[in-house]
């Protein structure tokens, strides 16, 4: 990727506050897309124009998974970031969403055990309710 898309840290164009600015480098998965990015530009323009195609499906799979039973929260991210090898929105994107579930993450971490019991008192409500709607829907 290009210097215009990413500062010597490998968190963005200038730096990521959302991230944790305490982190000297950028996570063990960014660091592999980096190094894999290096590799797959020097590949030829059909297995490039393959590799855009073979990522373009597996993201219209996880968008299916959404509507459909199975891991859209998985298989997204992973067609983004075969995504990202060739496109810098792609790559930007894909910056974006990481940083976000690190944040997340460690706001899941700092959440206090009457937080963490509404949490799972919330989900248990969400289940309960879609189970009325397809009780309610199928009889």
């Amino acid at each position: 990727m290009s210097e215009r898309h990413r500062d010597a840290t490998g968190t963005g164009p200038a730096g990521s506050e959302a991230a944790g600015a305490s982190r000297s480098h950028p996570p063990e998965l960014v660091q592999r897309l980096q190094r894999r990015r290096e590799a797959y530009r020097q590949r030829g323009i059909a297995y490039r124009v393959a590799w855009v195609a073979a990522s373009v499906i597996v993201i219209a799979a996880g968008v299916v998974m959404i509507v459909f039973p199975g891991p859209a929260l998985v298989v997204i991210p992973i067609g983004l970031a075969m995504l990202s090898l060739e496109f810098a929105w792609a790559q930007r994107l894909l910056d974006h969403t990481l940083e976000r579930g690190i944040v997340a993450k460690d706001v899941a971490k700092q959440a206090s055990q009457r937080q963490k019991i509404l949490g799972i008192a919330a989900v248990v409500c969400l289940i309960a309710a879609v189970a009325a709607v397809a009780v309610l829907i199928l009889t």
